[in-house]
């Protein structure tokens, strides 16, 4: 039997991605394509055996026609080499579930599946939104991608032909064409230098707090909280009103301890009065 085991130079290239894109398609194509003898025998192996290398010959062998339909997708701007190896996964499924029983090649029963794992990955990053979700959909996004012979927009008749040729309604196909004809918008891109405005979305989300009517309950609110604490805090004497400003009306607050030694007292009567002083403000804020 014909070996598909690569060169030790071949491993290296393509167990990147320390090599480049262009290293690692010229390694692949260098790796002999099986015969059909071959493959049924190592097809075999791995069904009845669970040969990994057998599987692995049946991987490598095939890499080449992943790179042949990643290039296919080139035109969505994805990266090729994420593509091959979105496709190097299909694959790799494909190998595990193929049986050499079914008397076909390998790379008939693979496409499928790299197609499969290919259009999973484009359809999650073409777009920050997704714009296919069901079925249904993705066979209309890449099926009206293909049907699209330029960059206008589809007159009525092309709509209807492409909507009875795909068997979904017209409204569908005009929705898909929105989403492949629009592009992503930053929300709040970084401010250009040269531009004193800045048209974002962002820029046109009102504020939280924009209604007036709410900005000047807010206000009276806030005015009226503050006349009613200076009110209770004037009830208080000036060791209790110390304790508390100390306490909880500064940024570098103290401790009981510090008020204590303040004091000359134990910090349980400094917790004690600042308790009763607390109390007592409650009471008159209430009123």
């Amino acid at each position: 039997m014909t070996s598909a085991l690569v060169t030790r130079n071949q491993e290296l290239a393509l167990a990147g991605p320390v090599g480049s894109l262009d290293a690692y398609i010229q390694a692949v194509g260098a790796i002999p394509v099986l015969s059909k003898e071959d493959e049924q025998a190592l097809a075999t192996r791995f069904r009845d055996e669970d040969d990994l290398d057998a599987a692995r010959e049946l991987v490598m062998a095939h890499l080449r026609f992943v790179v042949h339909i990643a290039k296919g997708y080139t035109g969505y701007g994805l990266p090729l080499n994420d593509l091959i190896q979105e496709g190097n996964v299909g694959l790799m499924k494909a190998v595990k579930r193929f049986d050499p029983e079914y008397d076909v090649r390998l790379v008939s029963f693979a496409v499928h599946w790299i197609r499969a794992e290919i259009h999973e990955f484009v359809l999650k990053n073409w777009r920050i939104v997704k714009v296919a979700t069901t079925k249904a959909q993705r066979k209309l996004f890449f099926n009206l991608r293909k049907a699209k012979k330029s960059l206008a927009w589809l007159t009525a008749a092309e709509t209807r032909a492409v909507a009875e040729d795909l068997g979904v309604s017209e409204k569908e196909v005009t929705e898909m064409e929105k989403r492949l004809h629009s592009r992503d918008t930053i929300f709040d891109p970084a401010p250009d230098a040269d531009d004193d405005h800045n048209f974002t979305p962002a820029a046109y989300l009102p504020a939280p707090d924009s209604d007036p009517a709410r900005q000047v309950e807010t206000a009276d609110f806030n005015h009226d909280a503050k006349t009613r604490m200076a009110a209770a805090l004037n009830i208080l004497d000036d060791r209790a009103r110390r304790i508390i400003e100390a306490r909880w009306l500064t940024d570098s607050k103290k401790t009981l301890h510090e008020l204590a030694d303040e004091y000359g007292i134990s910090a349980e009567r400094i917790r004690q009065l600042e308790a009763n002083a607390i109390k007592k403000m409650r009471n008159a804020m209430a009123v």
